[in-house]
């Protein structure tokens, strides 16, 4: 039995930083998906959707507001409902994501959840959240709470996303908006702005790489395990990339 040979990716700083480098390829707006969890037209989750579009439109992203009325309830089997259709699409066109919830028994809704139970973590050859940016808000009715946000976070990681560090929770949303949905001039609403900038700045950085940033050795060890003739000769255990990676 012949023993397998260890091998690693052949990194190197300069080699890193050459890839990092963007091209002029990417130019367009950003396109940034925003997602909402309550089915309330007068919902202060959708009102600050509302917002956080407004804020990145002003900055020249490209948003679209997926609106989750008419989603049926995850169950795998109707991928070809109108509404999972277009939610699938969106998530696979987007380069960055919004998240927004209301916090309900300590955690994100029903109807956030069931959004995400219908994005697939694969789909053929294609990961349609992995390697986007992904920013994270919270309404609540009555004192601040993170737990959306924080719980937030662990899903984002779990569909392979790169989650921002700012994060919004906005307390008694009934008192930041004001009758045409609208934030109100306030800290709440600055922290609101912060998130979006940070989000679009990192959309911009990270988009064009996204693919060779999340790509995992452990799934191609095919095109690193390459023995250059080089190597051969000298007998070293240390096996190259395939050429490109």
């Amino acid at each position: 039995m012949t023993k397998q040979k260890n091998c690693l990716p052949d990194h190197s700083v300069n080699d890193t930083l050459n890839q990092i480098r963007g091209s002029e390829e990417f130019q367009h707006p950003p396109r940034v998906l925003i997602l909402y969890g309550s089915l309330r037209q007068g919902s202060y989750s959708r009102m600050l959707a509302k917002e956080s579009e407004r804020i990145l439109g002003a900055f020249g992203a490209e948003v679209r507001l997926f609106d989750p009325r008419g989603l049926p309830v995850f169950d795998g089997v109707r991928v070809q409902h109108p509404k999972v259709i277009e939610l699938r699409e969106l998530s696979k066109w987007s380069e960055a994501m919004v998240w927004v919830s209301p916090e309900v028994h300590g955690n994100f809704t029903s109807v956030f959840k069931n959004q995400i139970d219908w994005i697939p973590l694969s789909e053929g050859s294609i990961r349609p959240t992995q390697g986007k940016v992904l920013g994270l808000m919270q309404v609540t009715g009555g004192s601040q709470s993170f737990n959306v946000v924080n719980n937030l976070r662990i899903l984002g990681r779990w569909m392979r996303m790169f989650t921002i560090p700012n994060q919004s929770s906005v307390p008694k949303a009934h008192d930041e908006f004001n009758d045409h949905g609208e934030m109100r001039a306030s800290p709440l609403r600055d922290r609101v702005v912060d998130v979006m900038e940070e989000l679009f700045r990192m959309t911009l950085l990270l988009r064009e790489k996204s693919q060779w940033l999340t790509g995992r050795f452990s799934e191609n060890k095919e095109n690193y395990c390459v023995v250059s003739k080089k190597q051969k000769g000298a007998g070293s255990n240390l096996l190259m990339p395939a050429p490109g990676r």
